[in-house]
């Protein structure tokens, strides 16, 4: 009996690496059918699988940090827009209020030359008059 039991035990540590090695197998042609090909699949792409391959799980960080990149540039292009916009409406702006004090320049020039004073005063009837006299200063 105990060389039976013997022979028992040795045949079933022999066993027992050859069913490990038969799973290693098993599961190795599931890998390659679960993976078959380059993985590029429309339907890998759309369904998500792609994203459990080896390339991408190792990548991941590089591919949230050109995510991050992009985010960065579409938003700051946009704010950049956006500033620019609001230069051109303030140059407008500022174009409208030049002309409008050169306007106000001008009609202040315009009313305070002597002749329309004079025409103003007159108009008024007050005792303003016009010197005679000109000018001179006092030492």
């Amino acid at each position: 009996m105990d060389e039976y039991a013997n022979n028992n035990i040795t045949n079933t540590q022999t066993e027992e690496p050859l069913l490990e090695e038969d799973k290693k197998q098993e599961e190795a042609p599931n890998e390659k059918t679960n993976r078959s090909g380059n993985g590029m699949s429309f339907k890998n792409i759309v369904g998500g699988d792609i994203l459990t391959h080896d390339f991408f799980r190792r990548q991941v960080l590089l591919l949230l940090l050109v995510v991050f990149y992009a985010i960065l540039y579409i938003s700051n292009r946009y704010d950049c827009q956006q500033k620019m916009i609001e230069i051109d409406r303030l140059k407008k702006e500022l174009t409208d209020v030049k002309y409008n004090a050169l306007t106000r320049s001008s009609e202040l020039t315009e009313k305070s030359r002597q002749s329309k004073i004079e025409e103003y005063v007159s108009k008024e009837e007050s005792q303003l008059q016009t010197s005679t006299n000109p000018p001179y200063l006092i030492k």
